[in-house]
């Protein structure tokens, strides 16, 4: 409770009334930072899971094209022969 008001007495309601609007802000703010903070974390688990993902995809082009080139150059190298 707040302080009391100078020059009166002991009684309970002459205090000054809780200010609930405050502390309800208050509190859906550090609401809202943990929020932030866990939508943040699992933000960097998708980041780090669509380049894990992003190497894997150009792994298998690479791979692809390989292939590719590998059957053009043997076509080649028999039609040469």
């Amino acid at each position: 409770m707040s302080d009391r008001k100078p020059g009166v007495g002991g009684s309970r309601f002459l205090y000054d009334p809780f200010d609930v609007a405050n502390a309800r802000i208050d509190a859906n703010e550090r609401v809202m930072e943990q929020r932030w903070e866990g939508l943040e974390f699992r933000l960097k688990g998708i980041e780090a899971a669509i380049e894990r993902m992003e190497k894997r995809l150009w792994l298998a082009v690479f791979g692809v094209v390989s292939v590719i080139l590998a059957k053009g150059i043997s076509e080649l190298i028999q039609i040469g022969v």
